[in-house]
């Protein structure tokens, strides 16, 4: 299994970037895939998680409404929108699976036995 992350770069406070995640090795489409980020000096928080059909989906509170997980499982591909960025979301994307945990609400890396190299994402204020 492999996952490799990829679309992050330099964008100004406001902008939008588009992650993407290439997932390869699955035998089926039965994972849910999550994307965490970590800030320089900053633990790895989850950000964003997307069940197998897609139909569920989660945010942590500090994206929801500016952030969007798709993902299209015929090309074994994921995507998180992100709109409206600012400093606070710069950091080391990564992506992530099989399985989505919430632990108090927030997402945690506990169900997550594949990881994908990061992708760095820099918001310039």
């Amino acid at each position: 299994v492999q996952l490799q992350a990829s679309g992050g770069g330099l964008v100004q406070s406001g902008g939008s970037l588009r992650l993407s995640c290439a997932a390869s090795g699955f035998t089926s489409d039965s994972y849910a895939v999550g994307w965490f980020r970590q800030a320089p000096g900053k633990e790895r928080e989850g950000v964003s998680c997307i069940s197998p059909s897609g139909n569920i989906t989660y945010y942590a509170d500090s994206v929801q409404g500016r952030f969007t997980i798709s993902r299209d499982n015929a090309k074994k591909m994921v995507y998180l929108q992100m709109d409206s960025l600012n400093p606070d979301d710069a950091g080391v994307y990564y992506c992530a699976a099989p399985t989505c945990i919430r632990s108090d609400g927030t997402l945690v890396d506990h169900g997550m036995k594949y990881w994908g190299k990061g992708t760095l994402v820099t918001v310039s204020s």
